[in-house]
């Protein structure tokens, strides 16, 4: 390996086996793609389908997320939500659920802690009332039970861990299940009253 020297020497240094792999490890380092707004969409995204059904409606909204993967095949891969959207046949509310996927994908695009979010919608009342889904959970605002599908899908992705009730909470919780279901169940085998 022969170089030509074609200007004047004005420092040197010895290089050592450590530095070059610090430059290495630099390097690939800075290789690395974090998520932000000039990252441009694939052709095919990966994503997740989601039923909102409400007392409220006729029809059923369908929540879609899309997943984009950043430095595939690589020890530093992450997915990512990149866009939303939301159908339905019911189009009374087209216009604000437009503009609202439209935001937070915005927001998911920017890059950056997106699970604000999930806290934002879930906060939202209706002032009309809310209403129980399935399985006892109050749903303050169709608004709010988005934010519950957002939060699910960013657990099922790893961008938020799921929080668990401590263990002495919920053997409270099941001590008082089991003395509620004991107490309405006595009343009907005590009556007289013909099945």
């Amino acid at each position: 390996m022969n170089k030509k020297i074609d200007q004047k020497i004005v420092g040197y240094k010895v290089v050592n086996e450590e530095q070059k792999a610090a430059e290495i490890s630099q390097e690939a380092e800075s290789n690395i793609i974090q998520m932000h707004e000039k990252v441009s969409r694939p052709e095919a995204l990966a994503g997740s389908t989601y039923k909102i059904k409400t007392p409220m409606s006729d029809h059923a909204m369908y929540l879609t997320i899309n997943d984009i993967v950043l430095n595939e095949g690589t020890d530093h891969e992450l997915r990512r939500p990149f866009e939303i959207f939301l159908n339905s046949k019911n189009m009374d509310q087209y216009q604000w659920i437009s503009a609202l996927t439209r935001v937070i994908s915005a927001v998911f695009r920017k890059g950056g802690d997106c699970t604000f979010l999930v806290e934002e919608l879930k906060a939202i009342f209706d002032p009309q009332g809310g209403y129980f889904k399935s399985g006892g959970r109050f749903m303050p605002s169709l608004v709010a039970e988005i934010g519950w599908a957002i939060e699910d899908h960013l657990q099922k992705i790893g961008m938020m861990t799921k929080v668990e009730i401590p263990e002495h909470q919920q053997k409270i919780m099941d001590e008082k299940r089991a003395d509620f279901e004991q107490s309405t169940a006595a009343p009907e085998e005590a009556t007289d009253f013909p099945p």
